[in-house]
């Protein structure tokens, strides 16, 4: 069975650090276009006529912190069998 294909499509989803009041994004997620992933940033809005909307940022993606390629290496260190 071939590998799935994201080629084009995008997921986003509820920001869990997200408080009451601040700026952040309500949600969060990527994008793949043409075979590049992208981040994307998405915030829950209401217009001057009352309909409902989500204001959309797409941004280049964010490289992992030290902090995270550590875990990411120690992830893959500890599943090594000798």
């Amino acid at each position: 069975m071939p590998d799935y294909d994201n080629t084009n499509k995008g997921v986003l989803f509820p920001n869990q650090y997200k408080e009451e009041g601040d700026s952040k994004p309500d949600y969060l997620g990527n994008v793949n276009v043409n075979g590049e992933e992208w981040s994307l940033a998405a915030w829950a809005n209401t217009s001057k006529n009352g309909k409902d909307y989500l204001g959309v940022r797409v941004s280049e993606p964010r490289e992992k912190s030290n902090r995270q390629q550590q875990n990411s290496s120690k992830d893959t260190e500890d599943s090594i069998p000798f």
